[in-house]
């Protein structure tokens, strides 16, 4: 009730200062007192705020100049990666820059955030899981396929290391982004073979009928079916 009243009274004042002209300018009367008084607070606060906008707007300047500049110099460790030439995509030629060091030279960019996915799936090529799931995790991406893609192969490098309920965690992570019936069902299905693996067996069966009830046109609704009637045949 007291809020109620509060701004009751304040939007009364409001019209009053619309309605009444010699109240407004009694109140514009104290704003211009109140600023000749405080001319030093004032003039600090406006300069504050110029500053602040201003820098807001040359940090983004830069940024997307670096982020142009990261992008420029990560285009051939692209093209080891896709070659397999993994130690080369990592670690630079010597002449061009690869993925570690666009991470550490750009830190604040988009071009280094994507570094971040390529140098965790270089990583997880060579078999270095641990490695593979630092860089993976430090990646963040709005993008439908690829943020999946990446809690997907978090899952695959933990399930190389035998931490099946933490790749089972992520391959769910994976099917629930973006829900599709194009991946969700195979991440579905990584996530029930993880979930075997830590003799988790309802969890398995429940990720199956998953599968099978809400991707039931998809590709791997058949393999879903067999798997899940081979749990219940030994439960």
């Amino acid at each position: 009730m007291a809020s109620t009243k509060k701004k009751k009274d304040q939007e009364n004042h409001a019209n009053d200062l619309l309605e009444n002209p010699e109240a407004l300018a009694d109140q514009l009367s104290k704003t211009e007192e109140f600023i000749n008084n405080n001319k030093a607070l004032v003039l600090g606060l406006g300069t504050v705020l110029v500053l602040l906008v201003a820098g807001y707007f040359g940090f983004n300047t830069y940024k997307n100049s670096q982020n142009e500049q990261a992008q420029n110099d990560m285009f051939q460790a692209i093209y080891y990666f896709e070659s397999d030439s993994l130690d080369l995509a990592l670690n630079g030629d010597g002449i061009n820059y690869g993925f570690l060091t666009i991470i550490d030279e750009y830190g604040i960019t988009d071009a280094a955030n994507l570094a971040n996915f390529y140098a965790g799936s270089a990583y997880l090529k060579q078999g270095s899981f641990k490695s593979a799931i630092l860089y993976l995790e430090d990646f963040q991406a709005d993008d439908l396929l690829i943020q999946a893609r990446a809690y997907s192969l978090i899952g695959d490098a933990n399930m190389e290391l035998g931490e099946y309920n933490e790749a089972a965690n992520y391959y769910e992570k994976a099917a629930n982004y973006e829900a599709n019936k194009y991946f969700s069902p195979r991440y579905l299905m990584k996530a029930a073979l993880a979930y075997e693996n830590a003799n988790d067996l309802d969890a398995a069966k429940n990720a199956y009928s998953q599968v099978i009830e809400k991707y039931w046109d998809s590709s791997e609704v058949q393999n879903a079916k067999k798997f899940k009637a081979k749990l219940d045949s030994a439960s």
